[in-house]
């Protein structure tokens, strides 16, 4: 792992989002752990910028211009911590990819996040939303999490219980702009059993010739499954999933299902989880272009960027998609990328033109 803190001017972000929207920074700076963290927090606040925390930008839409400082954590360790019994403990930097986790672990022979393969994005990006696919979630695996509390610079860490984990949601989340997440600590297992529940898992297994033995044959399983029905970010620019699937009341999915008997449901605490793959699809959105953006069509869940647009064309088809889907069926959406936040620096602004300092 390196220390080094790296610092950019004027950057460009096209590549650094999953989406390739085209959008540059005033000052983009990578540190390698939280101590590092905090002093970039401090000199950004110095010189009066706002801050940005960007992962690699597979759940995030960014604007053309972000007139501030963007810190990105680059820690790649990962670490065995402790290995007792058939528990594991790691700890592992916000940096690491966390696909690559995934196949680090499946290859020890690790249980716990092999449903999670495929999944795009940075380990420091997977507790924001709660990463979760195929009856697996992060908040299952996590132990606790390091972050920067951005208003004190203090270093935290916050267990699992303080971290509020939701369905797809989490207290960084709700928190916008209060965190910069520096490393998690996750406890997996030695000895588990295979997660099949979910709808085509037993099928691709099958298909495949794979009883779902290991956590390396799940991890080939899942990519496999995730391939066919997503188109891949570095073919196709995407950010995954781009809305979160409704809960309802029994009573409101009953009165939906006397219109549409097809309508699919998932029972939860919370109420009736529908599929808003189903919902969007069915306002005839899946394979839909317009301009440089579109809906896969492949999955009706995902919106492309086929080049060409920016944030304001893809989040204008998001809200006509939205709005289309609450016409129809009463049902709100809530997408699942962000825009980037930050909280305003009290100060004057920050000095313009190159060379004024902020390294220094």
């Amino acid at each position: 792992m390196s220390d080094a803190v790296t610092w950019m001017e004027d950057a460009d972000l096209a590549t650094s989002n999953s989406l390739r929207l085209p959008s540059r920074a005033r000052w983009l700076v990578s540190v390698p752990n939280a101590p590092a963290a905090v002093d970039a927090l401090t000199r950004a606040s110095a010189k009066g910028l706002t801050l940005w925390v960007l992962g690699e930008g597979s759940n995030v839409v960014l604007p053309p211009r972000l007139d501030g400082l963007v810190l990105r954590v680059s820690d790649e360790d990962i670490r065995i911590l402790e290995h007792r019994g058939d528990s594991v403990r790691l700890r592992v930097g916000a940096g690491v990819h966390w696909d690559a986790l995934v196949h680090w672990a499946a290859e020890r022979d690790f249980w716990g996040i092999e449903n999670l393969a495929l999944i795009p994005g940075s380990v420091g990006a997977a507790p924001v939303q709660n990463i979760g696919a195929y009856g697996q979630e992060l908040a299952s695996s996590c132990i606790r999490v390091q972050a920067v509390e951005r208003t004190t610079r203090r270093i935290c860490w916050l267990d699992a219980a303080a971290c509020a984990f939701g369905y797809r949601d989490s207290r960084f989340r709700r928190e916008p702009g209060s965190w910069v997440i520096t490393a998690l600590e996750l406890s997996l297992r030695t000895r588990g059993q295979a997660e099949v529940g979910y709808a085509g898992v037993r099928d691709i297994l099958s298909e495949l010739g794979l009883a779902g033995a290991s956590p390396v044959e799940m991890v080939r399983a899942i990519s496999t499954l995730r391939r066919r029905k997503l188109p891949d970010p570095a073919e196709l620019p995407n950010a995954g999933s781009f809305f979160k699937n409704p809960v309802v009341s029994l009573a409101t999915f009953e009165q939906l299902r006397g219109r549409d008997p097809d309508l699919p449901g998932t029972a939860t605490a919370d109420g009736i989880k529908l599929s808003a793959a189903w919902l969007i699809d069915r306002c005839g959105w899946r394979g839909f272009r317009r301009g440089g953006v579109g809906v896969a069509p492949q999955h009706a869940l995902v919106l492309v960027h086929h080049g060409g647009a920016d944030a304001r064309a893809l989040l204008a088809l998001a809200a006509d998609i939205a709005a289309s889907v609450r016409d129809r069926f009463g049902v709100q959406l809530e997408r699942e990328p962000t825009d980037p936040v930050g909280p305003e620096p009290a100060g004057a602004s920050a000095p313009d033109g190159p060379g004024w300092g902020l390294k220094d």
